[in-house]
């Protein structure tokens, strides 16, 4: 996470709240080589104290936690270089601007029998927000078929014991220096979900 506490002054409320939407991050865990990572989709409790997760038997991972081994759930958000041209104010540097949130935490094994309900509430909370589609539900799929494939993976829980959150949008700058960055953001910035984040930056200052 990013030192200057600027950028770190969301709430915790705000970080679950970003990362539930999310539902998507790298699992990162310390492994005997180095750090074993996997990207995973994940479903986060409402009060963000715990998420629900699963892996293939094969991945590394599965390996080091049969039994409870601690980890950072990574889950970031938009992000975009930011020229120092765009501040219209002299003597500024190049950057860029993220948000990110880590979860960090104990991944536990949960026995096989808690597979199925796991899958079905994790694929229902991406399918409901699709609507008006009709949401797809595992009865969909043909007798054994999902049997089969749910022997290829296993389900874990991830205990959340603290949230670290960094959103990086220009609040140690003067409020018309940020607002002019985030005009020319939106138009030429580099990086993901840009109109996100240009907005994102716009109400960085509302609480200060």
């Amino acid at each position: 996470m990013h030192p200057n506490r600027a950028f770190r002054h969301v709430s915790d409320d705000l970080n679950i709240d970003f990362t539930r939407e999310r539902g998507f991050g790298t699992l990162t865990i310390s492994g005997a080589d180095g750090p074993l990572l996997s990207h995973i989709p994940f479903l986060l409790n409402e009060a963000g104290t715990a998420a629900e997760l699963h892996l293939v038997r094969s991945n590394p991972i599965t390996q080091l936690a049969r039994q409870p081994v601690t980890g950072v759930i990574s889950v970031t958000g938009p992000d975009s270089y930011v020229s120092p041209d765009w501040y219209g104010a002299e003597d500024q540097v190049p950057t860029w601007n993220y948000v990110a949130v880590h979860l960090c935490g104990v991944l536990h094994p949960l026995p096989a029998d808690h597979l199925n309900g796991l899958l079905d509430r994790l694929s229902a909370y991406f399918e409901n927000r699709l609507f008006p589609k009709t949401p797809w539900t595992s009865d969909k799929m043909s007798d054994g078929v999902m049997d089969r494939m749910m022997r290829a993976i296993l389900p874990f829980r991830f205990d959340v014991q603290k949230i670290n959150g960094t959103w990086k949008l220009n609040q140690n700058k003067p409020a018309a220096v940020r607002l002019a960055a985030a005009d020319h953001l939106e138009t030429y910035g580099i990086g993901s979900e840009i109109a996100l984040l240009s907005t994102l930056m716009r109400g960085a200052g509302e609480a200060e």
